[in-house]
């Protein structure tokens, strides 16, 4: 298959704009598969914020973090994603050049606890308001389960309402694939 599966495209996307030095956001860290990826790309230079409510999420991530020697430029947050502006010092790091959001739930914890469209949007806003020009936020939304469709459906209705003058707003899906498969929402700021 030529074409990119939905988490490689989520990677190349952030890897258009994030640059070593750079000051990065995981806006639900879960596992920490992304703020390991992100924290590779920003180098000791950058630094990334991981921001997630569960104990678990943090505890998973902090591990992987420190089997891959990268804790250094990493800081751990356990918060919902609608505090990244009231938590991530601008001022000191710069402004954010990418962001990434998984939104669902804990994969391999518990399925009740789930990301909120309002939440999530709030996030969004906050992003775009301390986010470098050209720089982009990935939201790959997990849809398969009600919760995950509501976000998805207030979510979608949100985005489409984004003026083009602020930032252009992509959706990248496969259309004939059975079971709600994940698809990503990328917002890139003018």
């Amino acid at each position: 298959m030529k074409l990119q599966r939905i988490l490689p495209f989520a990677k190349q996307l952030l890897q258009t704009v994030v640059q070593r030095g750079d000051t990065v956001v995981d806006a639900t860290i879960g596992n920490g598969h992304d703020t390991v990826f992100l924290a590779k790309l920003v180098g000791d230079e950058g630094h990334v914020f991981g921001f997630d409510i569960q104990e678990e999420a943090v505890l998973n991530t902090t591990a992987r973090l420190k089997s891959e020697q990268l804790r250094k430029c990493v800081t751990i947050v356990q918060k919902g994603h609608q505090h990244i502006k009231s938590t991530v010092p601008v001022e000191r790091h710069g402004s954010i050049s990418g962001a990434i959001f998984n939104l669902g739930y804990l994969p391999g914890g518990d399925k009740t606890i789930v990301t909120l469209p309002t939440t999530t949007i709030s996030a969004i806003e906050q992003l775009l308001e301390i986010m470098k020009p050209e720089g982009i936020i990935v939201i790959v939304i997990y849809h398969g389960h009600e919760e995950g469709q509501v976000e998805r459906d207030e979510l979608m209705n949100y985005v489409k309402t984004i003026d083009p003058g602020v930032a252009h707003v992509l959706q990248y899906q496969f259309i004939n694939k059975q079971n709600n498969p994940p698809y990503i929402v990328a917002i890139e700021k003018c």
